[in-house]
């Protein structure tokens, strides 16, 4: 059941229960596990608009995240017998496994015409004998997304470290907002050695660590909200460190440069939205979640933001630099997983900017 009333009846799958969060939709062909397990969908139901959920199974290592971090998953078909032979277990096992609830069977094409016209809003899935009256009484307690701090409930709790000390080239400290995986893979690839940081670690805890570069992450919520993070992205400005910001990272650093975010009608989130280089000039396909932005009007605020991308479905920003200082950012993920590698330049850009 959505906010607005609107009511759809299909199977259950995973787990027998009631759940509920913000209803999205994401437009990705595959790699379902990895945007299941992506923390920027924290407190999020998730609708996928392939039609098929669950049939190469799951593998232990296409996780972003420890654990399932969507609230819910909305799907057409749900696929519990899988063709890969290196898959490790069913979709369903891996749901009842990490108490997540579902269905399936049901038009996802209405359902998604209906949230991309009505704008996002909040669901509930229920498997249990519940009235839709019920329901629905229990929905108007769910806190909306604007103004929800939600990061902190997904940043890691303790310091840990990766990479080689020994042979890196260059120390990166991670604000963990709720960062993905294959973000420090991508940077241990390129030689670094990362400290990852619960998000409200001060920045004189960091610097203990003598790096090179800071990368703040991607993560869940309003931006808006997170006060404790703009403040050290402050701070790293003006101690002039390297600094490179991705999706919730982004618009942190946009914060703190005085342009304020925005909650969009429903968000980007899948692997095939166009974004323009406009240093380059070259256009990108990126993989994308994300449900708030920058707003354009107040680039004009600040004459030391350049804004570097753009999508080129709506035009909002999807990338900004500072001129006077070492920091740029995207909105997009240019790690992918899952999605197209267009944009992994862009961490090459960044180990330039610590040289």
């Amino acid at each position: 059941m959505l906010e607005d009333g609107t009511v759809f009846k299909g199977t259950s799958i995973g787990k027998i229960g009631t759940t509920t969060g913000e209803i999205c939709f994401n437009t990705g062909m595959t790699g379902y596990q990895e945007v299941f397990t992506d923390p920027s969908y924290y407190g999020q139901i998730l609708i996928q608009t392939n039609v098929h959920i669950g049939n190469y199974g799951i593998h232990q290592t296409e996780i972003e995240s420890e654990s399932i971090k969507i609230a819910g998953l909305v799907c057409k078909q749900f696929n519990v017998p899988y063709s890969r032979k290196q898959a490790d277990s069913t979709v369903q096992d891996y749901f009842a496994l990490n108490n997540i609830v579902g269905i399936a069977d049901i038009d996802t094409r209405e359902l998604v015409l209906h949230v991309r016209s009505k704008g996002a809003m909040n669901a509930i899935i229920s498997s249990e004998e519940k009235t839709v009256e019920q329901l629905l009484a229990e929905l108007k307690s769910v806190p909306s997304m604007a103004g929800l701090e939600l990061s902190s409930q997904v940043s890691t709790q303790q310091t840990y470290y990766l990479g080689n000390e020994a042979d890196a080239t260059k120390r990166v400290a991670v604000l963990d907002l709720g960062v993905k995986k294959n973000i420090l893979r991508n940077l241990t690839q390129r030689g670094c050695y990362l400290a990852v940081f619960n998000g409200k670690t001060s920045f004189a805890d960091m610097m203990k660590f003598k790096p090179d570069g800071f990368m703040i992450s991607n993560g869940p919520g309003d931006p808006a909200t997170m006060e404790y993070a703009v403040d050290t992205v402050k701070t790293i400005l003006e101690n002039n460190i390297p600094l490179f910001g991705i999706c919730l990272g982004h618009q942190i650093l946009a914060e703190a440069n005085g342009l304020k975010t925005f909650k969009m009608h429903n968000g980007h989130r899948g692997l095939n939205h166009p974004v323009k280089n406009l240093l380059t000039g070259v256009c990108e396909i990126t993989s994308q979640n994300h449900g708030f932005a920058v707003k354009a009007d107040d680039i004009n605020n600040n004459p030391n933001v350049e804004v570097t991308h753009i999508n080129l479905n709506d035009h909002t920003i999807e990338g900004i630099r500072l001129k006077n200082k070492k920091a740029f950012s995207v909105q997009y993920h240019p790690e992918a997983a899952p999605g197209p590698h267009d944009a992994n330049y862009l961490f090459d850009d960044f180990v330039t900017l610590m040289n």
